[in-house]
């Protein structure tokens, strides 16, 4: 789909240009304003300037709101006399003449273009001699293969220039319709995976936390009301319903909430070292990206050893980048089997964890900043992960 896109793009980059032509005749500068360049240039900044005006709504979806929030710069875009613009069953707004009685005839006459998918243009059947509405275009709005709706151009006399401009702008329109899916795809995508992130945590831990709670509850009562704060933390902070991103300094907060109901469980089997540069704290990063490799470590390394297991945890500052390592001196695993496991081919036992990380990190930040992770059996793991400090549309919640 972003190949389609980008191609359409392309296209409609002379289109815009062509537009132009009309937006400078209708919205010309007074005489003397040499300081904008010349009317061709001041027409082609007026069009995109336009164009940008409409972009924003439309890149919510089509719907009621969005049509009439950008209407008014699709009809100024094509210098028009009046516009509407439908979905399937309804014209959801219209701009221009107020109240005109071919508002109620929009439906019928764009019926083929619904059906067909191809622009139409047609008569309005007008006996008013003074009506600037006699004639009109109508062009299909089309995402992913299904027409949504049309663009629908009015003027008092037929136009074949219009008739190019309404089509190029219905697919400029759709275009933005487009972006808007991706756009909820990405959001989906993300929301599946941090559920599948929240669905890994393990059954067994809960019940392994409470029952450690529990074990306190009449030998060290104030113990067990902490333990029981971090517990409830802990689980709010995991299963949170907003936000796609959070700062290292939240990450490593509710690390340190698990790893102290881990220690309740084995006490002096973990030791943990935690390595932090203050000035990396309100790193941007996404949620629960580390969190997955801590727990990660302690299944592959505290509770697969037969002795005392160490866990250390690092970010320090690289530049441009933090730095964030976590390391384990468990039972370590065979590089081909990380391998399986990265392309999400580990099975059930390995969980999710790694791959699902691996390829947020790499959604977000670039396929540079992916796991980079050490091991080999019977040797601990090391993985490092380089997190940007500054990404654009990148924000805490």
């Amino acid at each position: 789909m972003t190949g389609t896109v980008t191609a359409t793009l392309l296209a409609l980059c002379p289109a815009l240009l062509a537009a132009g032509f009309l937006v400078g005749r209708r919205t010309a500068h007074p005489a003397g304003r040499s300081d904008v360049g010349t009317p061709v240039e001041r027409a082609t900044f007026e069009t995109l300037h336009t164009a940008s005006l409409a972009a924003p709504a439309l890149r919510a979806g089509l719907t009621e709101d969005t049509a009439r929030k950008s209407a008014r710069s699709l009809r100024t875009l094509l210098g028009t006399d009046a516009l509407a613009l439908t979905n399937r069953s309804t014209v959801l707004a219209w701009d221009g003449a107020a109240q005109h009685p071919h508002t109620a005839h929009v439906m019928p006459h764009i019926a083929p273009v619904l059906a067909g998918g191809r622009s139409v243009a047609f008569d309005c059947g007008c006996d008013d001699l003074d009506c600037t509405l006699r004639w009109a275009v109508a062009a299909p709005v089309v995402a992913d293969g299904r027409v949504l709706g049309a663009v629908v151009a009015y003027a008092p006399r037929e136009s074949a220039v219009l008739a190019r401009a309404t089509d190029e702008v219905a697919r400029w329109v759709s275009v933005q319709l487009e972006l808007a899916e991706l756009d909820r795809s990405r959001t989906r995508l993300i929301e599946a995976e941090i559920k599948a992130l929240r669905a890994q945590i393990s059954p067994h831990f809960i019940f392994n936390s409470l029952a450690a709670i529990a074990s306190f509850v009449r030998t060290d009562p104030e113990r067990a009301r902490e333990l029981l704060l971090e517990f409830a933390d802990f689980t709010r902070y995991s299963f949170r319903r907003h936000g796609e991103f959070t700062t290292l300094a939240d990450e490593l907060h509710s690390i340190d909430q698990y790893l102290a109901l881990v220690r309740a469980r084995f006490g002096d089997r973990l030791s943990v070292t935690l390595q932090i540069a203050p000035e990396v704290l309100p790193v941007t990063l996404p949620f629960l990206c580390l969190q997955p490799l801590v727990e990660n470590a302690v299944k592959h390394g505290l509770e697969g050893a037969v002795s005392n297991s160490r866990i250390t945890i690092g970010a320090k500052d690289a530049g441009a980048e933090a730095e964030v390592v976590i390391e384990d001196d468990g039972v370590g695993m065979d590089p081909d089997e990380l391998r399986a496991v990265l392309r999400g081919e580990g099975g059930a036992s390995h969980g999710i964890g790694l791959s699902n990380v691996d390829e947020r990190l790499r959604q977000v930040f670039g396929d540079a900043y992916g796991l980079v992770i050490e091991t080999g059996v019977g040797a601990g793991t090391k993985i490092t992960i380089r997190i940007p400090k500054y990404r654009a549309g990148v924000y805490a919640p």
